[in-house]
């Protein structure tokens, strides 16, 4: 009897493995993952000499991994089976409570830092222009009391207070604005960006360091754009229990031309790119994601010129500085090739704002270039 038993099991498992041989095989290979947000793994060319290099096999098994039948839902089924065995983390995401997912914050490279910090210092003195640095803390420190239990993060209040003590430039007391609305949805739960309403906070920072008067909150009016946004955290943690967030806009763009350079040449820009909403990015709405430069004309004239060095933090905050400038021009380092004094003189720039996360300012290999 026990032989028997013993051959049934081994038939389906067989089966099973045949199955998904089978699969792997006749199935056509993805491109792109929308749970994940990422480009797919391609097969590999082979070559004898990739083989002996051990090149082949390396990225045979991230292939191999990448197109595994039914991917996107065993990602799902490991991560609920972990949450029950009590584990708290996955891929650098804790599980926190609140439903809500945050990345563990590790401590700097020292090397990079000390560059960076060094790119704001030599912008600063190197034009005649006003330069404010803006670094955002991330949800891991001002939701920390939602992280699991002994959660191990580098400390992000003590490293912004080091970074802006080290610098020329004048500092933006974010961090405080937001520790003080710690208990808002002010971040959202399945991305790593604030929401709306934290970037109003954030706003509200920059006003009182540059002299400005914030509009009130009660003076807009938010506008619910979606309901079932699920960002880049929820993509990576392969966790699928949690409720998705929801994405406000509350700053008009009637009367703003934004031009976009997004490969070189000039061409019509949006705030608000709609579209975006039927996409897996949907915070790309704002500005329509990622770009090398934008100029935008607010319509407020007789204010200054201001041009902000951005990540895409800036994307849901900007909008809330169009009635405090004339021109706002908009730089991402990553993809932006042109000398940045240059282009603050070329462009008679009068107010020069860094604004970035705390997380990308000391991750980023491009903030170098701001001294340039």
């Amino acid at each position: 009897m026990k032989k028997k038993s013993d051959l049934i099991q081994a038939v389906v498992f067989s089966l099973f493995i045949l199955a998904f041989a089978l699969a792997f095989i006749l199935l056509p290979d993805r491109d792109f993952s929308e749970q994940e947000n990422r480009y797919l793994t391609k097969a590999p060319a082979f070559s004898l000499s990739s083989l002996f290099s051990g090149e082949f096999t390396q990225r045979f098994e991230s292939y191999s991994s990448d197109q595994f039948p039914l991917r996107d839902l065993w990602i799902g089924v490991k991560s609920s089976v972990e949450r029950a065995l009590g584990k708290t983390e996955n891929n650098g995401v804790y599980f926190c409570s609140k439903d809500t997912l945050i990345t563990r914050f590790e401590e700097p490279n020292e090397n990079l830092l000390e560059i960076n910090l060094a790119a704001v210092n030599d912008l600063a003195e190197k034009t005649e222009a006003q330069v404010y640095l803006s670094l955002i803390p991330g949800a891991v420190s001002i939701w920390a009391d939602r992280l699991p239990a002994n959660a191990p993060n580098a400390d992000q209040k003590a490293l912004i207070e080091r970074i802006y003590g080290a610098v020329n430039a004048e500092t933006v007391d974010v961090y405080g604005t937001l520790a003080a609305h710690a208990e808002e949805d002010i971040f959202y739960r399945t991305d790593h960006h604030w929401t709306t309403l934290g970037a109003y906070y954030g706003y509200t920072a920059l006003a009182e360091a540059m002299g400005l008067t914030p509009a009130p909150k009660d003076s807009f009016s938010p506008r619910v754009e979606t309901e079932s946004f699920y960002g880049t955290v929820y993509s990576s943690s392969g966790v699928r229990w949690v409720r998705p967030d929801r994405i406000e806009t509350w700053v008009s763009d009637e009367g703003v031309t934004v031009t976009n350079y997004n490969d070189g040449t000039a061409r019509p820009g949006v705030v608000y790119d709609r579209s975006k909403l039927e996409t897996k990015d949907k915070y790309a709405m704002f500005f329509g994601g990622n770009t090398p430069l934008l100029t935008i004309e607010t319509g407020a004239p007789g204010k200054p010129r201001l041009l902000l060095l951005r990540d895409s933090y800036s994307d849901s905050e900007l909008p809330f500085l169009f009635n405090d400038f004339s021109e706002i021009h908009v730089v991402d380092l990553r993809y932006f090739k042109q000398s940045v004094l240059g282009y603050i003189r070329d462009h008679a720039i009068d107010t020069v704002l860094i604004n970035y996360s705390l997380a990308n300012f000391t991750s980023d290999n491009t903030v170098f270039m701001m001294g340039r």
